[in-house]
């Protein structure tokens, strides 16, 4: 009998304990290394932006905000060290979704420079959003060119940026190396603080202008941006092709003239396992709503320029939203 009345209240307790855990809507699952959600309204993205003063995370907060208040795709902008820190949570897994610079991205994906020998290839183009320009900020008016910076103190990016090998480019169009200055190794938000306090003479900021972090000093400081002269423009560009000719009006910053530098594209890319609808959800919220997009950079959104990316394939979700507005894209 009391054998009977155990087994009995074994099984009344495996029931009990059947029914605490049914009912949960909400599923999570992890990837390699990632930590990826399905939840009952979609999934949940990571997008691995860029530091918290530069344009990548101030435009990548919007984007991030509006798609998931307008699709069932869910997506989180999070700060990051930048382009090659982007490629590399996406290949972790840590993040899905990821602003690059296009330089950057062809050297992830051809195992070059920053990547040396270990290519990354597990992600597609999503969209070419904005061109981001090579602004380098001074408060000194005696620095009038890149040749200028020749021993001075120079900031040259953060480390897992791409910003360091636009400043190599640059510094190399002038004959100039990292030898010849003096540098140090700051993300935008640091290098404003630097020049503020006399602690650098100069700062290369590549992201699309007005970019956060001059905009907060060329409130307190005159700012002044050094030009690039056509000459060193064409130097560049026979090496380093994916840069292109741009301007930055002297009214962005309130400068004196308007500065001639170079520009790369900013580019989202995503995982190869992120689902097509996912990925289409976020591209089609996009550019279906420029209008409603709340920064400065929605204005700069074309879709011709979106699908101009030839050299990395595009995710299946972009190619489906392109095809429905008459534009092929390559794909793997």
């Amino acid at each position: 009998m009391k054998k009977i009345l155990a087994l009995l209240m074994a099984l009344v307790m495996a029931l009990g304990l059947v029914g605490c855990g049914g009912g949960d809507t909400t599923e999570t699952t992890s990837g390699d290394g990632g930590d990826s959600a399905q939840t009952a309204s979609g999934t949940e993205l990571k997008f691995s932006t860029g530091g918290d003063q530069g344009t990548y995370y101030g435009f990548g907060t919007v984007l991030a905000q509006y798609v998931t208040s307008n699709s069932d795709t869910k997506v989180t902008a999070v700060v990051s060290n930048g382009s090659q820190d982007n490629v590399e949570q996406m290949d972790m897994n840590t993040a899905q979704l990821g602003f690059v610079q296009s330089d950057v991205m062809s050297y992830a994906y051809n195992g070059e420079r920053l990547f040396e020998g270990v290519p990354v290839t597990n992600f597609s183009t999503v969209a070419a959003l904005y061109m981001e320009q090579v602004q380098i900020v001074t408060l000194d008016p005696n620095i009038k060119s890149v040749a200028d910076l020749k021993g001075k103190n120079v900031s040259i990016g953060s480390s897992g940026s791409g910003v360091y090998y636009n400043a190599l480019d640059i510094l190399g169009a002038y004959d100039l190396t990292e030898e010849d200055i003096n540098p140090t190794f700051q993300s935008f938000g640091d290098s404003v603080d630097a020049l503020q306090d006399g602690k650098i003479d100069a700062a290369f900021v590549v992201a699309g202008a007005p970019t956060t972090a001059v905009t907060s000093l060329a409130t307190s400081r005159d700012v002044y941006l050094i030009s690039l002269d056509e000459e060193h423009i064409a130097k560049l560009k026979e090496t380093s092709p994916y840069y292109t000719e741009s301007t930055i009006a002297a009214d962005v910053y309130g400068t004196a003239e308007d500065c001639t530098t170079v520009a790369v594209g900013a580019i989202v890319i995503a995982r190869d396992d992120v689902s097509q609808q996912d990925v289409y959800n976020f591209i089609s919220t996009i550019y279906e709503n420029i209008d409603s997009l709340s920064h400065d950079k929605a204005k700069e959104l074309d879709l011709e320029f979106a699908a101009s990316v030839t050299n990395i394939p595009y995710h299946p979700g972009a190619a489906q939203y392109f095809a429905e507005k008459g534009i092929e894209v390559p794909t793997k």
